[in-house]
């Protein structure tokens, strides 16, 4: 029984480094976009988002453990909301984005 808790708790830290990965992502990718991309991309502020992804970077880092507990979860669900929405739209205003010139 005790190698089954080794087991959990190996994959539990996996699972909190690889949220505090996306998390961090999320920060710095959020760092580097311009006021205007977000605003020219209908988003939310630049500041709304650095908190955002800030406070869920932070939580990541307390939850590292653990990222199952509520506030592990809170962490990541703000770093997946920037990370499916707001950076799609943010390169694709900048010119970042994948583009279509294959005529299909």
């Amino acid at each position: 029984m005790q190698l089954f808790y080794g087991f959990q708790g190996l994959v539990l830290t996996a699972l909190g480094v690889a949220a505090l990965a996306c998390e961090l992502f999320a920060f710095v990718d959020a760092l580097r976009h311009p006021e205007g991309a977000y605003l020219a991309a209908s988003k939310r502020t630049r500041t709304f988002w650095l908190i955002l992804t800030g406070v869920g970077l932070l939580l990541g880092i307390v939850t590292v453990q653990n990222p199952l507990n509520l506030f592990g979860l809170l962490g990541f669900v703000a770093a997946a909301v920037y990370l499916a929405d707001v950076r799609p739209a943010l390169r694709q205003v900048r010119g970042l984005g994948k583009r279509s010139d294959s005529g299909w």
